[in-house]
């Protein structure tokens, strides 16, 4: 049978954690040597049951397993210490030894209560080969705690069954055909009915079936039988999804000596942003959002984010946005005991051609603009910096909103361009909500000709209008109709102008009413 490594040359890292939930409490009892411990057992109630959920070397040793009732283990050890299991304890820890095992790979995933996935394909150069990053990973995990077990293959799913059905270690090609035949059935991991049936067949290895055709296998045990042969054989390769989205470009520094100093950090900050914005070049693209990850050596992840208002491959502009978020964090960063890695993505970019500048024209003031929001947005926050933006509304006070200035516009078409001889049709002071006015006409449809407004009388010598803006039907469908509006732009006798608006018409009900909407300056 082929194996997929001829046809394709990914490479994966099964990372199993045998003895995650007692590491875990260890870890929480701030212990570190783990052959003083003494046997200890994590216990979960099952359907009214006290069963064995999880042990440590020491316990597993006297011959306990999973799944065993609390008396039974008592039976065997009478002074065996007794722990609630709390699974979601194990799951918080999985996760943060994910954040710090991203180091190795950006394409990471959790696998299982007590496992992970690597796809570290092109990732083994950066650690002197596989058999570098394999002990790298190794180290991390005794770094932090944890009984390991590696396998790396060409399958994810044959990587983990090496790993928690083999002895590990590194393979590919006709090694790792010849390793994956001499698993147990188990290795499919299928249901515990459909792995007796195997067994009961006379099926004990992966051997037994590697050499029969699927389509028999599938009518007897199930599609899921053959579909996992297939997978863990390396016959076919589903990818892994991993838990952060893949990053359009990112950048790794790995420092032989860790790092505490703001100088040296900003320095390696730098050097991945040249680098960065080279592969943005090379992709035609600008990046909108720049996250650095910074490791230190205890585990602990911290990223920093900065956005900028528009597509950039300026290193030096998004380094001081860096230096202004560092310098701005509600949280300082904290080095511990230093950073011994640095990485650089980029989350979010647009297309930006390559320009020549002084021959075509751009907007004033406009670039300028633009690095100022940055900067603003990264020493306050992405929230704190608004714009006005247009919505597609014909009532005034919802035409508008604002948004934070540093995501990329919205697809309504912009705001209309007024031609430069006529007057301001709306105000740049506007009222929310409306200031209710007693105003006057000759005639109860005409223009007023005045208006009360905070107990100041004012008689108007100019008027223009009426606009008329009716409700929007779309929005009637879910709420009361809303009246006709007739706008008019108004001058007092002192050279005040306002804009005013009848709400509703004369004998309909409810009575009309006025409202001053906004001022012009």
């Amino acid at each position: 049978m082929p194996n997929i490594n001829s046809r394709n040359d990914r490479r994966y890292l099964a990372v199993w954690f045998p003895l995650l939930p007692t590491d875990r409490l260890r870890r929480a009892e701030g212990r570190s040597d783990a052959t003083a411990e003494p046997e200890t057992v994590l216990v979960e109630k099952v359907k009214g049951a006290l069963r064995l959920a999880a042990a440590n070397a020491s316990a597993l040793a006297l011959g306990l397993s999973p799944g065993m009732t609390l008396a039974d283990v008592r039976a065997r050890a009478p002074d065996i210490r007794v722990v609630t299991h709390r699974p979601e304890a194990d799951a918080a820890l999985l996760k943060r030894v994910l954040l710090d095992f991203g180091r190795f790979t950006p394409m990471a995933a959790t696998d299982g209560p007590d496992g992970l996935s690597l796809d570290v394909t092109g990732c083994a150069h950066l650690f002197g080969g596989e058999d570098g990053l394999v002990r790298a990973v190794a180290a991390r995990a005794q770094g932090v705690g944890l009984a390991v077990r590696l396998a790396m293959a060409g399958t994810p799913e044959a990587a983990r069954a090496l790993a928690r059905f083999g002895r590990g270690g590194i393979h590919e090609g006709d090694g790792q055909s010849q390793a994956l035949r001499r698993l147990p059935v188990a290795a499919l991991e299928l249901s515990d009915k459909e792995t007796q049936a195997l067994s009961r067949a006379g099926l004990k290895t992966l051997a037994h079936l590697a050499d029969r055709p699927t389509a028999p296998i599938a009518a007897r045990f199930g599609a899921a039988a053959a579909t996992r042969l297939n997978r863990v054989l390396g016959r076919e390769d589903a990818r892994i999804r991993p838990e952060r989205p893949v990053l359009i470009v990112c950048v790794d520094r790995i420092l032989v000596e860790p790092i505490t100093e703001t100088t040296d950090i900003e320095a390696v900050i730098g050097d991945l942003l040249v680098e960065a914005m080279d592969q943005l070049d090379l992709r035609g693209q600008g990046g909108r959002a720049f996250q650095v990850g910074f490791f230190r050596l205890d585990g602990e992840v911290r990223h920093i984010t900065v956005r900028t208002g528009r597509p950039s491959r300026d290193a030096a502009g998004v380094l001081r946005l860096f230096r202004e978020r560092l310098a701005a964090l509600a949280r300082p960063l904290d080095p511990g005991f230093g950073f011994d890695q640095l990485r650089l993505s980029v989350p979010v970019a647009d297309r930006l051609a390559s320009r020549q500048r002084g021959f075509e024209p751009t907007a004033p003031g406009a670039e300028d603009l633009g690095r100022l929001v940055d900067r603003l947005t990264a020493r306050l926050g992405p929230e704190a910096v608004s714009r006005f933006e247009p919505v597609g509304s014909h009532r005034p006070e919802r035409a508008v909103h604002l948004r934070p200035a540093a995501l990329p516009p919205s697809e309504d078409d912009g705001w209309p361009e007024p031609d430069p001889a006529d007057p301001p049709l709306r105000p740049l002071q506007m009222f929310d909500p409306p200031q209710p006015v007693l105003a006057t006409a000759e005639v109860p449809d005409h223009p007023p000709n005045r208006f009360i407004w905070r107990r100041v009388d004012h008689r108007l010598v100019r008027v223009e209008g009426p606009e008329r803006i009716a409700p929007e039907w779309w929005r009637t469908l879910k709420r009361p109709l809303e009246p006709t509006r007739d706008y008019y732009r108004v001058e007092d006798q002192e050279g005040r102008r306002f804009w005013l608006f009848r709400s509703g018409f004369y004998g309909e009900e409810p009575a009309p009413r006025w409202f001053v909407h906004g001022v012009f300056a």
